[in-house]
């Protein structure tokens, strides 16, 4: 029998990454270069005595909760950020579609919705408690799922984030990371690589966006739960 690392995870159960079978990319990116190397040793006695090391909780859901609109931005500097980001996209053609918070996210939990087109889910993300560098910098994200996957990709995702996304998304989702790109390039360079695949399927409005997000979500804890990257709560060894 495999081991249940290996198995189905059941949706809605918390579970943690295993730090012992993620990449030294996605290590270094997840933790930061300092600690990371600090956890090295750790790592490598892990690997090779075949056993899990226990790392960040991951939820295998994600739920939506839609907020009033307010003054957004933990402080003045993050609110003049947004102000600018939200209207680079309005001037872009993003038709917004209200704010949300997402508690189930490990970090940048608030998402104000944006539609672009009728097959470009986008989203504008940030943490109104920023505690670090690597949370306090707004950006902005989209995905479009594809009509036809015959080329083997399901959908396209494109960020602005700092880091590439920790664990590595499938191999079924293409990824476009461009963090020193504007609302509007990422934008441009996210439907020009949904039209080298073919064509995206049509949002929907705000159901449907939020449905695009918990879709994109599942996809990769499939991928990751195949790769072994996730334990069952609790487990170790």
């Amino acid at each position: 029998m495999l081991p249940s690392r290996y198995r189905a995870i059941l949706p809605g159960v918390p579970v943690r990454l295993d730090l012992a079978a993620l990449t030294a990319d996605e290590l270094q990116a997840l933790l930061g270069e300092e600690a990371a190397q600090g956890r090295l040793p750790d790592v490598s006695r892990a690997r090779l005595e075949g056993r899990s090391l226990p790392g960040p909780v991951l939820h295998t859901t994600l739920t939506f909760e839609a907020l009033e609109e307010r003054a957004w931005g933990a402080t003045p500097q993050q609110a003049r950020a947004l102000t600018a980001l939200d209207s680079e996209l309005r001037a872009a053609g993003a038709e917004p579609l209200g704010v949300y918070y997402v508690p189930l996210l490990s970090e940048r939990r608030y998402l104000r919705a944006y539609l672009f087109g009728p097959e470009v889910a986008a989203a504008l993300r940030w943490s109104e408690t920023p505690h670090s560098p690597r949370t306090a910098r707004p950006f902005v994200q989209a995905v479009t799922w594809l009509r036809d996957r015959a080329s083997g990709v399901a959908c396209v995702f494109s960020t602005t984030a700092a880091q590439p996304p920790v664990p590595a998304l499938s191999e079924e989702v293409d990824v476009r990371f461009l963090p020193a790109a504007s609302p509007a390039d990422l934008l441009s360079a996210h439907r020009a690589a949904v039209l080298r695949h073919g064509r995206g399927g049509k949002v929907g409005g705000a159901e449907g966006w939020v449905r695009a997000w918990q879709e994109l979500h599942a996809l990769n804890v499939a991928a990751w739960t195949r790769r072994g990257l996730l334990l069952e709560d609790g487990e170790a060894g």
